[in-house]
């Protein structure tokens, strides 16, 4: 603490023998000096912003899915091949429509249906041919994927259900939720090493046997999608309460064969008239009286 004071008090002494020298050489009509000091003054600023900024710099962890090594080796007769990784991963997210609260997870409303049909026609224009879809086993997250896959044309006994993927608390925020500690590191434990088990096992880049790009399609929540973007963009993963996602929105990330991850958009919406965009989930009387 007495460390903190003295380094204040002679910054603010440094700012005043500042102060006095300027007036000092305007008395003397010094313009010369004046100028000097004020550059000198401006130069020992523009370093101070630079520590700055170099403290706040992030470097990219290139091993980050445990697959830096992108060769494989194939053995001819005569000589060794090495083979390097060239597809692109593209990692389509989508949450879930508008819903009802219930006991089994909330059934969409008819706003809910009608968002998951607006998404399905949107990731139908955009030409792509699925190679594996997942949702989450919440019933909302289930009936907006049987919505999506009846408009991409994608067979719906060969779609996936994670149990990895329901909603909940990944990590605990920061700025905090406006809950208890208690309540908030209760369902860290319950459902974080469940989500980022789901990032482990969705996000890597392709291996070198994989000779075409691949498009992935997750149909889930809002908490989950938003710990995931922060994870693959290696963002520090308490910021996830920092954005929002509407309901049926997109969001696409791309992991390329170098491991770089690119973020194509957060939660796109814009093929919805503003009058069909939510983000939560419509309040009931009992809700309302509270």
């Amino acid at each position: 603490m007495s460390t903190q004071i003295l380094k204040s008090s002679h910054y603010s002494l440094m700012k005043f023998n500042s102060i006095w020298h300027s007036l000092g050489a305007l008395s003397c009509g010094s313009l010369a000096t004046y100028v000097s000091l004020k550059l000198l003054d401006r130069r020992q600023t523009h370093e101070v912003y630079r520590e700055e900024e170099t403290s706040c710099k992030s470097i990219w962890h290139h091993d980050w899915d445990r697959r830096k090594p992108l060769t494989s080796t194939l053995k001819g007769q005569a000589n060794i091949i090495h083979e390097e990784a060239v597809a692109l991963r593209h990692i389509v997210l989508v949450r879930h429509g508008e819903y009802t609260s219930s006991p089994d997870g909330g059934h969409l409303t008819e706003l809910g249906r009608l968002q998951a049909h607006r998404t399905g026609q949107r990731l139908h224009e955009m030409g792509v041919a699925w190679d594996h879809v997942v949702a989450s086993t919440m019933t909302r997250a289930q009936e907006t994927a049987m919505i999506i896959l009846k408009q991409i044309n994608f067979d719906p006994l060969k779609m996936k259900r994670c149990e990895l993927l329901p909603e909940g608390t990944p990590c605990p925020a920061d700025p905090p939720q406006n809950r208890s500690v208690a309540s908030v590191e209760q369902a860290f434990r319950r459902d974080g090493p469940r989500i980022e088990a789901a990032f482990r096992r969705y996000f890597f880049r392709a291996s070198p046997e994989q000779k075409h790009d691949s498009y992935l399609l997750i149909i889930g929540h809002a908490n989950v999608i938003r710990y995931l973007v922060c994870r693959a963009l290696q963002f520090s993963p308490e910021a996830w309460t920092r954005f929002s996602l509407h309901h049926g929105s997109i969001t696409w990330l791309t992991v390329w064969p170098t491991g770089y991850v690119t973020l194509r958009c957060l939660g796109d919406v814009g093929f919805m008239s503003v009058d069909e965009l939510t983000l939560r989930r419509p309040r009931t009387i009992k809700e309302k009286v509270h």
